[in-house]
Order: C-alpha cells, then structure tokens, then sequence
C-alpha cells in the first residue's frame, strides 16, 4: 500500500532522511519509533504532500504519490495529481486543527461534501456514525472549544474517517493531552485497528499501545531505518544497541 523508494528529504543543510527504504503491505499496521528528530513525522508529511521529497518516490498502491507518469517517465507530481492520490490518505495530528466556528458534525461533514461531493444528507449520516463509533454520539451540535481536549482528538480521528481513507496516519495524537484523556482516545484506535482493514502509520511514544496494535515496528535514529520487526522482537530481543537505550528511556519514563 504504502513504498518508500530512495527518499531523501532535505531541510537546507540537514538530511532528515536519507535513502529511506520500505513498505507497508494493505491492512498493515506500522509503528514508527524513535528519538525526537530522527524522521519520523517527516515520513508521515511527506505522504499527507505536507513536504515535498527531495529525491526519490514515495508510491501509494503501485501509483507514484510525489510523481506522476509522462510517458515512459516519471515527473515531479502537479498539484491536480497530489490532491486527487491524496485522497486515499487521512492524517490525525498532534494538535485537533478542529474548525472552531463549526459544530461537530460540521466538521466531519465539510471535507466529504467539498472534496469527494457527497450530498450533505449523506455527509451527515456518515459524520454521524462515526461519533458514534469514537463514543461522541451526544456531540453531534456542540462546538469544538466546548470539548476535552481527549473529545477533540476523537472527533478529529472521527473526521479523518469520515474520508474513508485506505491509510490512516496518526502523528503522536495523545502527546498533547492530560494523561487521564489518553486512555479513551487508545481505546479508540485500538477499535478501528480491530474491526477495519485500514493501513496504519503510528508515531508515538505510547509504546503499550504500540505493542498491542502493530504487526511491526520501525526504530528510527539519524535519517534511518535501524531495525525493522514485530513488536515482540523489537521489544524483547531488540538487535541494535541504540533500540535497547531508546526504549529503556521512553519505558522507564512512564
């Protein structure tokens, strides 16, 4: 669903990634580890066309994502071609980027209507199930700023599904929240991950959460992929020294 094919992505001098290689399989669900600075949300807006590469393609589904086809070539990728393969793709953030002057159910019904046409009827029903589904149901016409900050993340997971997405990206989505909110938004994704088919891409320090839900965990360090296994390898027998530090850290402190 998802491969990374020589990208390197450059800010100025810096080379944040450097020659990345790998894939991700349809239905996969892939954690991204790693210390603060080592790439990991570079991967994740370089797929949401958030960055651009600076060498190298990133294909979604066998389909170029930062190029297209011209003729026997590949070219750097019109804004026409991101928007239309970037479809395919939803994104949770850090921080909810909820729509302040919108209710809930708003929220969730403008991107279907604006971006894929759906009739607001249907644009509605849609949203509503879906806050259903994240335990939002009574929400449906409150605003955003009248919502914990847990609410917003669920409604902001809600709204990322409302796009029926085959890869969902989630960006530390518990690192801004008070540690009693986190329990209900895990509990959330660990849902979807059990009852979908969809492609995951995990950066967290949630690293319970990502045991329990990925079928394999990249550690990141400088640019690079230095280990690359199932949860239970990474975690109890980790092969690199830089792995076995990292998560001695990130476990002990919490």
């Amino acid at each position: 669903m998802v491969r990374f094919e020589d990208v390197v992505k450059r800010f100025g001098d810096k080379t944040v990634l450097d020659g990345m290689n790998f894939t991700v399989a349809p239905g996969e669900r892939v954690t991204l580890i790693g210390p603060s600075g080592s790439g990991k949300t570079t991967i994740l807006r370089l797929l949401m066309t958030l960055e651009r590469v600076t060498d190298g393609v990133i294909w979604v589904d066998g389909e170029p994502l930062t190029h297209e086809r011209r003729g026997a070539r590949l070219v750097p990728a019109s804004e026409r071609h991101l928007r239309r393969v970037r479809r395919r793709i939803g994104m949770v953030f850090q921080q909810f980027n909820l729509f302040p002057n919108m209710t809930v159910i708003e929220n969730l019904m403008e991107a279907p209507m604006s971006v894929l046409g759906l009739p607001k009827d249907q644009a509605r029903t849609r949203g509503t199930e879906l806050l259903d589904k994240v335990g939002l149901a009574d929400f449906v016409d409150a605003h955003p700023t009248t919502l914990s900050g847990g609410q917003q993340q669920r409604v902001a997971i809600a709204r990322a599904l409302a796009m029926e997405p085959d890869i969902l990206l989630l960006d530390e989505v518990t690192s801004a929240l008070d540690p009693e909110l986190v329990v209900d938004v895990l509990a959330v994704l660990r849902d979807i991950a059990d009852t979908t088919d969809i492609t995951m891409l995990i950066v967290t320090h949630e690293m319970h959460f990502a045991r329990d839900v990925s079928d394999r965990i990249l550690m990141f360090d400088n640019g690079v992929i230095i280990e690359d296994g199932p949860p239970a390898k990474i975690f109890n027998e980790p092969e690199h020294e830089r792995t076995r530090t990292f998560l001695k850290a990130v476990l002990e402190d919490r």
